[in-house]
């Protein structure tokens, strides 16, 4: 048996890092262990302090149960959105087939909301599919740290993510409003913590390059239908052609903001939507809207978290990507004479 090295520097253990960080070892455990167990800012200057002292945890830190509880949780931001209807239906069928109950749990757009749902969560779940999450990249590392963790329509570095092609989809409006003769269009922009607000503007300045059509944006508004009757007034301020609205419910508050100001809807101006909800086709006139694979989008996310819980590994470093098209229905037409 080898003799030990008296110059050999001590491991840190986990006693030194509470000492250093004066809180007791039960908590520097479940700092790293279970951080959904421990207030964030504590968690984060645990780890800190550990780094700093070169303390690693040992494998057997991650939080793992010896039984599973058959259960997925599904984070939605807004359960009144009907863009989630589909999606949570694809979602659940895939816990079906799994012999998975599928947890939801809303968030009502809030990041203070989802980081206090998903601690709760953490334990009673084998995993999570996070949608439209509102809290940050390091945040949502951090959950996936403890349980596997799919984001949708989201791309956070180091964590699996299943997206739409939003930047083809809002490309593919503009395209639709020039060819109908529109030169101007202005976006209704959705909520600023939104990836995928970022990626629809992506779209859209692109299209302002190539196709040679001036895009102005405006907001942000919330993606409420309220939201829309709100970006109707401000839209009214400095009128354009047509307008591309960050979602379909935000579209929809439009056409009846404009109403209310005795503006036609598609005769003075277009309006494109984005998801093709539900909803799209029940208004009057008909949204003409972006329609994303939303069962697709769900199911897909649901399988990939469960392949984890099973044992599996996201070899993909790039998000999947799912595609999408224009339904072109009554709410755009060409510009008038």
């Amino acid at each position: 048996m080898p003799e030990p090295d008296p110059d050999a520097t001590p491991a840190v253990t986990i006693y030194d890092v509470a000492r250093a960080a004066g809180v007791a070892p039960s908590t520097v455990s479940r700092a790293f262990s279970r951080p959904g167990r421990v207030n964030a800012e504590t968690g984060e200057r645990i780890r800190q302090i550990a780094a700093q002292l070169g303390y690693r945890a040992r494998p057997q830190a991650r939080a793992t149960s010896p039984t599973r509880s058959s259960m997925l949780a599904v984070v939605l931001a807004d359960l009144a959105n009907p863009v989630f209807y589909e999606l949570v239906r694809g979602a659940g069928s895939a816990c079906e087939a799994a012999g998975y109950t599928m947890m939801l749990a809303e968030t009502a757009e809030s990041a203070v909301r989802e980081r206090a749902t998903l601690e709760r969560a953490l334990e009673s779940v084998d995993g999570l599919v996070l949608t439209a999450s509102r809290i940050s990249d390091s945040a949502i590392r951090q959950v996936a740290k403890v349980k596997p963790v799919v984001v949708v329509n989201r791309v956070v570095p180091g964590v699996p993510s299943v997206v739409i092609d939003v930047e083809r989809g809002t490309f593919r409006s503009v395209q639709h409003l020039v060819e109908l003769g529109h030169e101007t269009v202005t976006y209704l922009s959705g909520p600023e913590a939104s990836w995928a607000d970022g990626m629809r503007w992506r779209g859209l300045r692109r299209a302002a390059e190539e196709l040679g059509v001036r895009i102005r944006r405006t907001g942000p508004f919330a993606p409420t239908v309220n939201g829309g009757v709100q970006a109707a007034a401000t839209w009214a301020q400095h009128r354009s052609s047509a307008v591309v609205a960050y979602n379909d419910l935000v579209a929809i508050g439009f056409i009846r903001g404009a109403g209310r100001l005795g503006v036609s809807v598609p005769g003075e101006v277009s309006v494109v939507g984005f998801d093709n909800s539900a909803m799209a086709e029940l208004v009057s006139p008909e949204l003409t809207t972006v329609a994303a694979p939303l069962h697709a989008l769900g199911r897909t996310a649901a399988q990939n978290v469960l392949a984890m819980v099973g044992g599996a590994r996201s070899q993909a470093p790039e998000p999947m990507q799912l595609p999408t098209r224009l339904v072109v229905r009554e709410t755009t037409a060409p510009v008038a004479g």
